[in-house]
């Protein structure tokens, strides 16, 4: 008997050659629908590209690697055989396929925070019912963007509402990378809901997707109609400044919950201090800190692409570096081509980085983090420590640069001579539209991160060409890579001690970008249901 039959098949690779009249993707269609018909004698119906990535490894032949979904209208023996070849797989719909408990709720769920965990924890609930109360301490996303826009323009800092804290959360002004280094079941779920929220379809297939800040933004949005359109509530502006094993206390109303999830995101030092202060377990964890690398868009896709940059079928090139010296290593981070360098302080008398691109990436730079690894005896071994660290830079960069949120800036040459004083030239840096300071990281940074960085800068220039030019900027300091601290949790995914309280996200310690935090912010609602009933 015939079953329709869903399968992908995989490292389909279609030579490029820009110039020509050609469609790489109707190419790969073309490719697997000759495979499959060839194998089984059936004619493959609904052919989508699932997976494509760029092979830029020769210079001489670009080439892009495919993955196929198709649908087979035949026997399931067919399919038996089919499997036998390396590339097919069956393909599994992203479903979360959650049954709700019988645990009666007192109250309904409390979320403190609406970045990607609090969002997609938040999400789940609302469809099964649950109709979650959501404190975020920031503005939403149009308010947001006229704080960020005021700070960056006139350096007035909302120490609530700001690139870390807001509707979306860090990830809101970012280039909106959803690449991830964790195995898991529902990060296709979280690229199609993300999907369903307005973001581009590409995201879906593309090795290395990114929706851009500017989509970003529609994307919370409608992410917050849907929950509210659920019965959520979701209250802006509204800091929780206390938290007892029943109640919080946010935006000054005491309001009582029977479970709640922390998803406050890594910046959320007040609340870490309420916690230690209440006897949470609370483990620092290794960060990193770094500056922020910016080069010419076109000379990065020169070095990566040759002849073929410029080509607007390859988009414009990326890169990820790594160096190790024993047991640290310096690595580029969110690497945002086409982007900006953004002031990203949530405190007053702290200067931070962190980078963002629109979708497009059409600005003249790319800019990434060049980061070296931290260990928690780095920080005395203490979570107060580890922050503190953090602070620190943050707060010796903006003494440094003149105290008005300017940021301190060092040329390649100059941090590898162990020189200062020389201005930028060819490339301008992108913070606040050039108000950046000479400066020597050497005054800012321990000894431990300026020589890892010349290490790892030269070694990136071995790598790329013109990575370790003389007079590339560094713009500093950034210090918000991830969590310094872990809020312990069990098997339970509830902290020790505290029953009704489950840590969640990058903020907690457990995520660590976009993708990682949403899948976190699923799998403690998904905890959470499997327990109670709405």
């Amino acid at each position: 008997m015939k079953e329709l039959q869903k399968i992908t098949i995989g490292n389909i690779r279609i030579v490029y050659r820009p110039g020509e009249k050609s469609n790489p993707d109707a190419a790969a269609i073309h490719k697997a629908a000759s495979f499959l018909n060839r194998k089984t004698g059936v004619t493959p119906q609904n052919l989508q590209i699932s997976k494509k990535s760029i092979d830029a490894r020769k210079r001489s032949e670009l080439a892009f690697v495919y993955t196929v979904y198709a649908e087979l209208d035949c026997k399931p023996s067919v399919i038996g055989k089919l499997e036998k070849e390396p590339d097919i797989k069956r393909f599994t719909e992203p479903e979360l396929n959650l049954t709700c408990g019988t645990r009666p709720l007192e109250h309904r769920p409390v979320i403190v925070g609406f970045g990607p965990a609090g969002m997609f924890a938040g999400l789940v609930l609302a469809e099964h019912g649950f109709r979650p109360i959501i404190f975020e301490r920031g503005a939403d996303v149009d308010e947001r963007v006229a704080a960020v826009e005021r700070f960056t323009r006139e350096g007035i800092l909302d120490t609530d509402t700001n690139i870390q804290f807001g509707a979306g959360g860090a990830g809101t002004f970012s280039d909106g990378k959803l690449t991830t280094r964790i195995g898991d079941a529902n990060i296709a779920y979280v690229l199609r809901k993300l999907h369903e929220l307005g973001a581009p379809a590409d995201i879906e297939y593309k090795a290395k997707p990114h929706i851009g800040t500017d989509i970003l933004r529609d994307v919370v949005r409608e992410t917050d109609r849907v929950i509210t359109s659920l019965g959520g509530e979701i209250h802006y502006k509204t800091k929780v400044t206390d938290i007892t094993d029943k109640t919080v206390t946010a935006g000054g109303s005491v309001v009582p919950y029977s479970v709640l999830i922390l998803a406050t995101g890594h910046s959320a030092r007040d609340t870490y201090a309420e916690l230690l202060a209440k006897g949470y377990l609370i483990e620092p964890k290794p960060f990193s800190v770094g500056v922020r690398a910016e080069h010419l868009q076109e000379d990065i896709d020169r070095a990566l692409f040759g002849s073929f940059a410029g080509d607007a079928m390859l988009g414009h090139a990326e890169y990820q570096l790594s160096y190790r010296e024993g047991d640290r290593g310096c690595y580029t981070f969110c690497m945002c081509p086409g982007g900006t360098v953004v002031p990203s302080a949530s405190e007053e008398f702290g200067v931070v980085t962190n980078g963002m691109s629109t979708r497009a990436r059409d600005g003249r730079n790319a800019n990434a983090a060049v980061c070296v690894s931290v260990k928690p005896e780095d920080c005395g071994s203490t979570p107060a420590g580890a922050i503190e660290f953090q602070r620190n830079l943050e707060r010796c960069a903006y003494r440094t640069a003149g105290s008005d949120y300017t940021a301190p800036m060092q040329t390649v040459g100059d941090l590898l001579n162990g020189t200062k004083g020389t201005n930028y030239s060819r490339i301008v840096p992108t913070y606040r539209d050039g108000q950046v300071r000479p400066c020597d990281f050497h005054e800012i940074f321990p000894p431990f991160v300026t020589d890892l960085l010349k290490k790892g800068l030269t070694d990136f220039g071995r790598k790329i060409k013109g990575y370790d030019a003389p007079d590339v900027p560094l713009t500093g300091v950034e210090t918000r890579t991830s969590a310094p601290v872990r809020i312990l949790r069990g098997e339970t995914l509830t902290a020790p001690g505290h029953p009704g309280v489950y840590p969640c996200g990058e903020g907690a310690g457990y995520a660590g970008g976009i993708v990682s935090a949403a899948v976190d912010g699923i799998r403690v609602a998904a905890k959470i249901i499997a327990e109670y009933r709405p």
